[in-house]
C-alpha cells in the first residue's frame, strides 16, 4: 500500500495536472521550455522576497510551482521525456528552491533579524539534503521518495506561511522535519541493504 502522499500526488496527477498539460501540449510547448518558465518565476519571487514584499512572493513563488508540475506531464504525455529533460528538471528544481530560499535569506539579514537568517540556511540545508538522499539512494537503486518532507510539501508549507504572514515559522517547520526526512530516507535505504 503507497503512503498517504503518494496517494494524494497520484490523485493530483490524474485530476489537476493531466487536463491542463493535454492543452499544453496542444499548443505544442515543449516540456523544456515550461521547465524554464517555472525558474524564471521561482526567481522572480527570489526578487520580491528579498525586497519584502512577502504575500506577493509567495503567491508568484506558488505560482511557477504550479507550472513545475506540467513539464513531465507534458513530456510524458507527448512522447517527450528524454534524460536531459529529466536532469534539466532537477537541475532547475533545485536552483528554483535556492533561489526563493536564498531571498528570504536576503530578507532576513537585510533586516538584521538573526533567527530568521538561521532558519532560512537551516530550511536550505534540510531541502538540499531531503533532494540529495532521494537522488543518491535511486542511485543506488532504492526507492528514494519517503519521509515527510518532499519537495512538494515544502512548497505548501512555504506558500502558506508566507501568504499567512508567518515566514519564520514556515522556515522552522521545513528545516525540522526537513531534517527528520533526511533521517528518515538514511533509515530506508540502510533497511534496504540489509534486506538486500
Amino acid at each position: 500500500m503507497r503512503a498517504p502522499r503518494l496517494q494524494v500526488r497520484a490523485w493530483a496527477a490524474r485530476f489537476v495536472v493531466e487536463p491542463p498539460a493535454r492543452l499544453l501540449l496542444a499548443l505544442h510547448i515543449h516540456p523544456n521550455a515550461i521547465t524554464a518558465a517555472g525558474f524564471a518565476v521561482a526567481a522572480a519571487a527570489a526578487y520580491l522576497l528579498a525586497e519584502g514584499r512577502l504575500w506577493q512572493g509567495g503567491i508568484v513563488m506558488l505560482a511557477g510551482a504550479a507550472l513545475d508540475m506540467y513539464d513531465g506531464a507534458v513530456a510524458r504525455l507527448g512522447g517527450k521525456e528524454s534524460t536531459f529533460g529529466a536532469m534539466l528538471d532537477s537541475v532547475l528544481d533545485r536552483l528554483g528552491e535556492i533561489a526563493v530560499l536564498f531571498g528570504l535569506l536576503i530578507y532576513y539579514v537585510r533586516g538584521a533579524d538573526d533567527v530568521g537568517a538561521y532558519l532560512a540556511f537551516g530550511a536550505l540545508a534540510a531541502s538540499l539534503m531531503v533532494s540529495y538522499l532521494r537522488a543518491r539512494s535511486e542511485g543506488l537503486g532504492v526507492p528514494g521518495d519517503v519521509g515527510l518532507m518532499g519537495r512538494p510539501e515544502r512548497i505548501v508549507v512555504l506558500g502558506a506561511g508566507l501568504l499567512l504572514g508567518y515566514p519564520a515559522w514556515a522556515l522552522g517547520i521545513i528545516a525540522a522535519l526537513g531534517s527528520l526526512t533526511v533521517v528518515q530516507r538514511a533509515v530506508h535505504v540502510w533497511r534496504a541493504g540489509r534486506r538486500a
